[in-house]
């Protein structure tokens, strides 16, 4: 009898102490976005008490724009530092941070960036006894070490930033994604929604806002907070032209679900917004062959061996081989279009592969079938390669013969390009002759956006006046105004993680404020800038007699040609089947199901494109449009 009233006891105080969720409530917090900062503000969550934790994620896959970068990241005083013999101090990584974000302008929030620096290290850590450590680093060439410079980047002063690799690449691009993603697939207090998106933040009458609405009509409350963390906007070219002057130009490499959707939908109960013209880029964009929109990372490095680096008025705009990457980022971001011309001759390659630099040449351009091949163009004289690559023949010769007669003089050029100098970026001194003259076209690639709603040390989201939206949190890339006008090695991977952390645990542990009157900003974003292109244009007509039978065509993918098949019986079409395709894992999922399915139930392949993965759905259309002007012949 005493052994049943001591278990009956412990039975009694183990229900006692679970917090009960507040009547209505569907989950102690709600999470909108599965990327880095949701993930990691559902683990958070969990651990400081939440008993069940919904996460809304509008595509079929978590890790958001950790699926479209490898994933490095840094800290002061880790684990890998103090193995490495590395000393290092929070104080010196705070002082980079904001040293390389307040170049040109760039205006980097000191609070926010030391509530980031002061917990990261901890974060990394935990991250690395929970899964990272079981993952493949690379290493300093010259020292061995796990921590090092990553020249992609604005140098810290000290080695901080960490490169994994994912134990199961197949899957993940990301180690830290991996790690996340692992840990919250085994928590069961987690639950991921997939291809549900929020569209509507509601206050109750205490004017808290915990309720979001979803495409689905469907609507989830929380008992402690609602925490938006869908990314930004670098696949916006509407948003990113509204704010700075070729933004609109610029290609997206980041998750093409980042469109800044969020924004407004924020905006409707009273955030805030910051630093939205808070755009960094990569002077080394290659166009996506099938959509000229997207872009991916492909430097020449053709400059490091003499080249040149031309505008489309064929002038050249910058120091080619500065080793600070953000004057040259932002006087590409500056020109007409926001377009460059590697220009460079056949004798600057073979110096540029003799010297072992020619790896991105070799890997994006070195035949006609390269993924590069279609934004290559020569002549045999600079006027034949003025036509080629259209820009004004005498302009090009004579911005040529001024960097020709500054390589003679060997003194530092208008740009303050040095010549007869040896170290990374001037591996040889060469003039542009030879006797082939080559160009690779390139644009400002943009993989982040830095604005966003404002939010407060604890990612708290504030109104325009200052004040706390109670119940409304963000973290990650949504938020505006943290890190300046660049981010700094690493940050962009371990900043919304923390941020997700710091989120979650105050969430958790906050008494929500009460009275609050919600009501919508006063400078709400224009929706203009997030409807999406919809052609009236039938892509097929489809009162055109089709044969039965079997087709089949081939459209270049994402990373990979993608075969469709379809089937026309009794002049229709019955079937269309994906029969291979190179999409990103997860986030083409959806399209890849419901296009087909549309298509079929429609009879047409003009249907509406799927959030988020508009280009796989679009070359899924095109494909079919292939497949039935085969079946009109």
């Amino acid at each position: 009898m005493k052994k049943f009233l001591a278990m009956l006891l412990c039975v009694i105080m183990t229900v006692t102490m679970v917090p009960a969720m507040a009547e209505g409530a569907d989950a102690d917090i709600v999470v909108i976005g599965a990327g880095g900062a949701g993930l990691a503000a559902a683990l958070e969550a969990v651990e400081n008490g939440a008993q069940k934790v919904i996460v809304l994620e509008m595509t079929g896959k978590t890790g958001g724009a950790l699926n479209f970068t490898s994933g490095s990241m840094s800290a002061a005083g880790t684990i890998l530092q103090k193995e490495d013999g590395i000393e290092d101090t929070v104080e010196s990584y705070i002082a980079d941070i904001i040293n390389n974000g307040d170049d040109f302008g760039g205006n980097p929030n000191e609070t926010l960036i030391s509530v980031y620096a002061n917990k990261a290290a901890a974060t990394f850590d935990w991250m690395y006894e929970n899964g990272l450590k079981d993952c493949t680093f690379s290493v300093d060439r010259a020292t061995g070490t796990r921590a090092q410079f990553a020249p992609e980047h604005a140098l810290y002063s000290i080695k901080r930033t960490y490169k994994a690799t994912a134990k199961d690449p197949s899957k993940y691009k990301s180690a830290a994604h991996e790690t996340l993603d692992t840990l919250v697939a085994a928590n069961d207090k987690i639950e991921i929604l997939y291809n549900t998106k929020a569209v509507e933040l509601k206050a109750n009458e205490k004017g808290q806002v915990l309720t979001v609405v979803t495409n689905k009509s469907t609507s989830y409350t929380a008992k402690n907070g609602i925490i938006v963390c869908t990314g930004g906007y670098s696949s916006n070219s509407k948003l990113m032209g509204a704010y700075t002057a070729y933004g609109e130009y610029y290609l997206a490499g980041g998750a093409p679900g980042a469109d800044g959707n969020a924004l407004p939908m924020m905006q409707k109960v009273g955030a805030g917004i910051t630093a939205m013209n808070a755009i960094p880029t990569f002077p080394m964009g290659l166009v996506d062959k099938a959509n000229e929109s997207i872009g991916s990372i492909a430097s020449t490095y053709t400059w490091k061996a003499g080249g040149i680096v031309v505008n489309q008025n064929g002038e050249r705009f910058c120091n080619e081989t500065e080793s600070n990457p953000a004057p040259r980022e932002v006087a590409l971001e500056e020109q007409p279009g926001a377009v460059q011309y590697d220009i460079y001759t056949d004798k600057i390659l073979a110096d540029l592969t003799a010297a072992g630099q020619a790896y991105f040449m070799a890997a994006y351009f070195s035949s006609p079938a390269a993924k590069g091949a279609h934004v290559m163009y020569e002549g045999n004289s600079i006027e034949e390669l003025a036509a080629a690559i259209n820009v004004p023949a005498a302009n090009l010769k004579k911005t040529i013969e001024e960097y020709n007669a500054a390589v003679e003089k060997g003194e530092p050029d208008e740009f303050g390009r040095e010549f007869n100098v040896s170290n990374t970026y001037n591996l040889v001194t060469n003039k542009v002759e030879g006797e082939k003259f080559y160009a690779i076209r390139l644009h400002a690639l943009c993989v982040m956006t830095l604005g966003g709603v404002t939010a407060n040390a604890n990612m708290q989201v504030l109104d325009e006046n200052g004040a706390v939206i109670p119940g409304l949190y963000a973290a990650g890339e949504v938020v505006g105004g943290i890190w300046g006008k660049f981010v700094s090695g690493g940050t962009g991977v371990m900043g919304p993680i923390v941020f997700g952390q710091v989120a979650a645990a105050h969430a958790m542990n906050n008494t929500l404020a009460e009275g609050y009157t919600v009501k919508a900003s006063v400078n709400l974003l224009d929706e203009s800038l997030f409807a999406k292109e919809v052609s009236s244009e039938k892509l097929f007509d489809m009162t055109a007699k089709l044969n039965d039978g079997t087709y089949k065509a081939t459209v270049a993918g994402q990373d990979g040609p993608m075969e469709v098949q379809v089937v026309i019986a009794n002049g229709k079409i019955a079937d269309v089947e994906i029969l291979s395709n190179h999409e990103t894992v997860g986030y083409a999922d959806a399209a890849l199901k419901a296009i087909p399915e549309a298509i079929e139930a429609a009879n047409d392949p003009t249907v509406d494109t799927i959030t988020g993965v508009t280009n796989t759905s679009k070359r899924i259309m095109t494909a079919v449009v292939d497949c039935l002007n085969q079946a009109s012949k």
